[in-house]
């Protein structure tokens, strides 16, 4: 069967190969060491705990967390607009222009959740790193053996199984987003 440019060494055609070292986990393009991102704990309750203590817009709360963190976890914007504009949609909190800035303050509602939450809500930025390399490990595995079914499907399948594989890979990345908004719809 001819190279259909998907085969060959899984660590040229794919950047997460190898033990994942590409983009994003400290690979090509970016330094060695402690990794900038990961996932240091549940956005939503990072957010939700941060606006308690007053109006902040997304940037804000990114840098804080960061902090609180020590540096081992720097949400993404993809993470934490969705998750504010889900909070805004349950109520808890609403934006106002300041600066020029969208700045969320908690409503009424938002405030007595979190006092009624914190114990549940905990330290989100607080997660063990041990924990974190573990569960990045098992994540990446994931990703790993999903991006191998795909290779499959590119090499061998028929054009209408690689239409239907389009059609799952779309599905998982907007499910992807659903959870960082925590919209179970």
């Amino acid at each position: 069967m001819p190279d259909r440019g998907f085969g060959g060494d899984f660590g040229r055609d794919f950047p997460f190969a190898g033990g994942f070292g590409g983009p994003g986990f400290g690979g090509p393009g970016r330094p060695r060491g402690r990794r900038r991102g990961g996932r240091g704990g549940d956005v939503r309750a990072a957010a939700l705990l941060l606006l308690a203590e007053g109006p902040k817009h997304g940037y804000q709360l990114i840098q804080e967390i960061g902090e609180k963190s020590q540096g081992a976890w720097n949400p993404s914007p993809g993470s934490i607009y969705p998750v504010l504009q889900q909070l805004e949609d349950e109520g808890l909190l609403t934006f106002e222009r300041v600066d020029g800035r969208k700045t969320a303050t908690l409503t009424a509602d938002g405030t007595t959740y979190v006092e009624d939450n914190r114990e549940q809500l905990g330290t989100p930025w607080e997660a063990a790193p041990g924990d974190q390399h573990r569960e990045m490990h098992e994540f990446a595995h994931s990703l790993k053996g999903f991006i191998n079914a795909w290779k499959q499907v590119a090499q061998a399948g028929t054009p209408e199984q690689r239409e239907k594989a389009t059609a799952v890979v779309e599905d998982a990345r907007k499910a992807m987003y659903r959870i960082l908004a925590d919209d179970d719809s």
